[in-house]
């Protein structure tokens, strides 16, 4: 390489990172190059988007912590999302109790006892199971029309 080369001036701004800069044993990025920053897009799914904003306003209207909970684990990225199968749900609840995952439910497992269940999605072998059980499988958009202060409900995942 010739005297006084800059390997950055041939690369284009997206090929910056904390790490290569690190690397190249450079104090702080180099200058004339503009700092890259990454853009937080959220879910593209408009019913996801919809529930999110119910879920908010009805946390912040009602002063339900409950609710501003589900929105925000909601609101994280899909393969951060909760994922949950039905073993888990029989072994960390109780008869009668109320359960929300702010994710999907699947039906690995089997409910020993009677439970309400709401959850952004069902795959079809939990709902197979939740029937079986006589459990009560609902939506978190259902689940929020029934006027819960948040009280004995459990958040599972």
């Amino acid at each position: 390489m010739p005297a006084g080369f800059r390997w950055w001036e041939s690369c284009p701004p997206q090929c910056f990172s904390k790490t290569l800069i690190k690397r190249r044993g450079l104090s702080s990025s180099p200058k004339n190059v503009p700092a890259v920053t990454m853009k937080r897009t959220g879910t593209d799914n408009p019913e996801l988007r919809k529930l999110i904003g119910e879920l908010k306003r009805l946390g912040s209207e009602k002063k339900v912590p409950l609710w501003q909970r589900v929105a925000y684990d909601l609101e994280r990225p899909s393969r951060n999302r909760r994922i949950v199968n039905l073993s888990r749900i029989n072994r960390f609840s109780k008869e009668g109790e109320t359960i929300v995952v702010p994710g999907k439910v699947l039906g690995s497992g089997t409910l020993d006892h009677k439970l309400t269940i709401a959850a952004f999605t069902f795959s079809k072998g939990a709902i197979e199971q939740i029937e079986k059980s006589n459990a009560i499988a609902l939506t978190i958009s259902d689940f929020m029309k029934q006027d819960i202060k948040g009280k004995r409900v459990r958040i599972v995942g």
